[in-house]
Formats: C-alpha cells, structure tokens, sequence
C-alpha cells in the first residue's frame, strides 16, 4: 500500500521483497480440484492450507530460517512471495471502531492510539473503495460504518447462515453481513478512481485502468487459491500493478534484507540486503527507508541495524523494539444440526468466505463490569454443502457408530451439509511479557541473527475463551444440535496457540510520546526521521477485528504524511 501511494505521487520506490516473483493470473490453480491433487487436496506440514493454497513459498517452516521460543510455543508464518500474507488471508475487512483506539480510557488496561477513529475514517473509506469490500452499514456500536458509495453489495445468505440467524436473534447475538474484500460486482472506477485522486489526473487513470481489468467474483473456487481474474484482493493484482505501471516503481524480489545503515547524523542511509540467488550482500542507498515486512520481522530487522548511534537496534531509544507483540485470541467448536440433515440438492456457490458473521454485541455489559474479561471477540461460522474435502465428514463416526459400504455413503448423503463451526476471534490486551527479541545464538541460513519468542496469555484472554465456547453451545443447542466439539473446565486448552491466527501485530508500536513508543502516529521514528514502519507492528492494540484493512488505511494515512515532508523537504 505504501509503494501504491508513494508511486501515485511521482516518488520513485525500490521495493526489497525476500520472496519469489508470483503472478495469481498466471499460476493460480483456482479451478483445480481437489480429487486430483495428493491427498484429496488436504493440508500437510509443508503446505498447512491445503495443497493448492496460494502460499508457494513459506509457511510455519521456512527452511534455512529458523526461530526460537522460550516457556510457549510461538508459531511464525512467513510467506516468501510476492504479495506476502495478502495472497492466502481470509479477506475479512472490519474497521477498527472508536472504543478500539482508545481502549484504555475505557477499560485502565493496554494504551491508547495516538489516534482516533475520526483520524483514519477517510482512509478506511479509501481503501475499501480502492481494493473492493462487500459488506453493509447496520448502526451497530463499535462496528463503524463506510461512507455511501463505498461498500459493494453483500451477496445472499446462504441456508446454514439464515438458519442460525434466525436462532441467534432470541439469544440477542447480531448476525449481519460480513465485510469481504471479493468483488461482488465490478467497481465503478471512472467514479472510484476520482473519488481516491480529485487532484492527480494520472494516479485517476492508472487506478481506473487497473479498476477495469479487475472482473466480479464468479462465486466458484477458494480465494486462497489465488484468483486469475482479480475479483478478490491481493497486492500482485490490486496495488502492484497500477504503481509498476506508473514508472515509478521497481521491485527486486529473493532480496533478503539484512540490515538498515544510519549516516553519521542518525539518519537512515539505506539497506543491505542477501541476493537469496548469488548469496551476495547488496547496499543500495535511499532518502527514506519504510519497512513493512510484517510485524515481527520488521521488529527483527530494526534490533538486527544496530551501530554506534544505535546500540540496542534502530530506533530502539525506548527500548521497546520487538516488545508488546500480540495476536488474536482464538477458539472454537463444531456442532451438528439435525434441522440440515438430507437437504435437497440446492446450490450454496458463494464467496471462499463467510458471507454473515456476528460482530462483539457486549460493549455494554463489558462497561458495567459484569463480565471477567476485558475486550471483546466476533464470531464467524461457517458450513453448508459446498465442495466437499477429505474433513468433511470428520466426527461423522460420533452420529452413526461406524459405518461401511453402501450404509457409509448413505450416511455422508444424510449427514452431508449438517455440520457448522464457530470460531472466535477476540482482542488481546498488550502485555510486558508477550515480545520477540534476537536469539543469542541462533542464526538464519544467510548469517542473520534469528528471532527468539515469549508469551503469556493472561486472564482476560483465559476468561474470553470460556465465554466463546460457552456461547458457541448455547447457539448449536439452540439450534437443536449437538456439540462435536469437547469444551475442556481449562480454557488454556482451548485457545489457539499465539500466533496460530495469523494475526500477529505490535514490535514497534506507536504513540505520543517517544519515551514509552517507537514510532509517532504517522508510523514515523520518534528517533529517525526518515525511517517509517508501514505494516502491523505499529499497531498499539489488537481489536477482535482482523489487522489487514485497518494496516492499510494507517499505511495511506502515513504514505500522505510522507509525500508532505518530501514535498516540504522535511526529509
């Protein structure tokens, strides 16, 4: 996102990516099936989403780059790739609400953004126009919504949606449309492109170039997959294209950054990165350095620049590079409802994602004290009769005692469809020993000092998990079904482990003071001034909504402030 603003404004911009070149329209294997692939497709250690997940290189592993964990387990995904994380997400896109920039004038835990909402509503409304969200404003607290003209249209609910709807709506829980960044229709670009550029006739032509070679989702194949038609968001469709159109732009990819230079004034001189394909060290030099290579590992490369003006790690004065690191707090459970047993052949094609979900509904109660957790989750669910894997009849064993032959194919028939999950997705408050540091030791296959991880989850997270798997039975068995999932009296068995949703923010977080932040609420050094942290680490809490939109509405807002200070030649 940042190269994508820069590039619209005339600024030339190298981009370092440590990946390969990937191109979705070219190598995605979005309409391949799962019955020709090894293992029906399942997922394996070496590609966890599945075989034809859009991860083509990376994951929990990355071979010849390794880290460490002290106490807790810690997992890291890292994609090596072109485009990153943004080629596999969810495509979820909830704006963060005001509660969730100040969260702790309201609750006394965490710290607040040196923002607010008002501050970044214009750039979430930017964005969303920019990379396609469907979704709908339903008034709801803390659950912000878009500007007219902004959202697309949601698609329809599918059966199992508007069954457990109906069944949540006496148990007081909202279950409204879910925001997707899937193109639900094509965008109007002539009418989105000047609504993102009034003032800059070329960024309005290549965005809406761009804009119109995007097609609507055929509503057919996983958007994890990738997607050769662009109907979803990933950087190599959406962002990269328009700003390599622009000339301004020039990518060198399997370039493994090693270590941002400071010059004698302590201001960033440029970068030494591994060429991954020769081994060589490369220095190319710059006016401003951004980093952006996702929370933990902009935190390692930050501790890693070390030199006599920064002995700790750049930009690390506060001591608070690699500290506060958080992620989203996780559980779930499985039910199975009767009421959708043998249904009748009927097309439940749709988006790869959830097409309702329930936003956090207990602001209230959270306020008067009645709850024993803090911050709160939303819940996504899914199910129904789409194509199906070799999980999709996972417990079916626990309903029929076992069966073979012709009666097995007759169970998957009736049972087929029956099954639905519900995952929470909570808020995490920020704690001193939740952080990633240098390994004293440990080393990647280049020489570069490897990451080492701590966690504690605390009560509040304990506490929220209870609640979720609470709420998810109460919901089944309002349903008339039955939970396939055990809910153990320990909800640390429950939780998903940190980093296991994917979610990770926080390592440099930013704030109003330099003495307890790394960056200002621009995503700029305190200590450096031409040094900016554009991806997740910035984040100063972890509202239950999903980081990716709101890290690129802050990535415009700072990639603005950024083009006034090298227009005022502040930099």
């Amino acid at each position: 996102m940042t190269a994508y603003v820069l590039t619209m404004a005339g600024v030339k911009v190298l981009m370092l990516e440590a990946g390969r070149d990937y191109d979705p329209v070219t190598e995605t294997p979005m309409f391949n099936l799962n019955a020709d692939a090894p293992l029906r497709g399942s997922g394996t250690p070496d590609k966890p989403f599945g075989y034809y997940d859009a991860t083509v290189d990376g994951g929990w592993r990355v071979p010849g780059e390794p880290y460490s964990t002290q106490d807790t387990e810690f997992l890291w995904w890292r994609t090596r790739m072109l485009g990153g994380r943004t080629n596999h997400w969810g495509r979820i896109s909830l704006r963060m609400g005001e509660y969730d920039f100040k969260p702790r004038s309201r609750d006394g835990l965490g710290a607040d953004w040196p923002m607010t909402y008002d501050d970044l509503a214009g750039y979430y409304d930017k964005t969303e126009a920019l990379i396609g969200v469907y979704g709908s404003n339903e008034g709801l607290e803390n659950t912000p919504g878009s500007s007219a003209g902004v959202l697309l249209p949601p698609p329809a609910p599918r059966a199992h949606e508007l069954l457990t709807k109906k069944h949540c709506e006496p148990l007081g829980i909202p279950v409204i449309p879910a925001h997707l960044a899937i193109l639900s229709k094509r965008q109007d670009a002539d009418r989105l492109s000047k609504f993102l550029f009034p003032g800059n006739a070329r960024a309005r032509r290549l965005t809406r170039d761009s804009m119109n070679s995007r097609s609507a989702c055929f509503w057919a194949t996983p958007c994890g997959r990738g997607c050769s038609i662009k109907a979803n968001f990933q950087s190599p469709t959406v962002l990269l294209p328009p700003a390599l159109a622009s000339g301004n732009l020039t990518i060198r990819t399997n370039a493994m950054a090693r270590e941002v230079h400071v010059n004698d004034a302590g201001q960033a001189a440029g970068v030494t990165y591994v060429d991954k394909l020769t081994g060589k060290d490369v220095f190319v030099a710059a006016r401003v350095v951004v980093v952006a290579a996702s929370a933990c590992e902009s935190a390692r490369l930050l501790l890693n620049s070390k030199s006599p003006l920064f002995p700790q790690g750049l930009a690390n004065g506060s001591g608070l590079v690699g500290k506060y690191v958080m992620d989203t707090v996780g559980a779930g459970v499985n039910g199975h409802i009767p009421a959708l047993e043998s249904l009748p052949v009927h097309n439940t094609d749709g988006s790869s994602g959830m097409h309702l979900y329930m936003p956090w509904w207990l602001y209230q109660e959270q306020a008067a004290g009645s709850l024993n957790f803090a911050r709160g989750y939303h819940i996504e669910f899914g199910g129904g009769r789409r194509m199906p894997g070799a999980s999709s009849f996972r417990g079916l064993e626990r309903l029929t005692g076992g069966s073979y032959g012709q009666a097995f194919k007759e169970d998957c028939r009736r049972y087929y469809g029956s099954f639905l999950g519900f995952s929470g997705r909570g808020e995490m408050i920020p704690n001193e020993d939740s952080y990633c540091e240098i390994d004293p030791s440990l080393k990647d296959q280049w020489g570069i000092p490897a990451l080492r991880f701590h966690w504690r989850w605390s009560d509040d997270e304990l506490n929220q998990v209870r609640h979720m798997q609470q709420t998810f039975a109460g919901i089944i068995e309002s349903m008339g079904g039955r939970v396939m999932t055990p809910i153990p009296d320990d909800p640390a068995e429950a939780i998903k482990k940190p980093g296991e949703i994917i979610h990770e923010v926080g390592g440099a977080r930013m704030g109003s003071d330099p003495r307890e932040s790394v960056l200002n609420e621009f995503c700029q050094s305190w200590e450096v001034a031409n040094l900016y942290v554009t991806d997740g680490a910035g984040f100063v809490s972890n509202a239950d909504k999903n980081p990716t939109l709101s890290i690129m509405a802050v990535a415009w807002r700072s990639a603005d402030h950024l083009i006034d200070a090298l227009a005022r030649r502040d930099l």
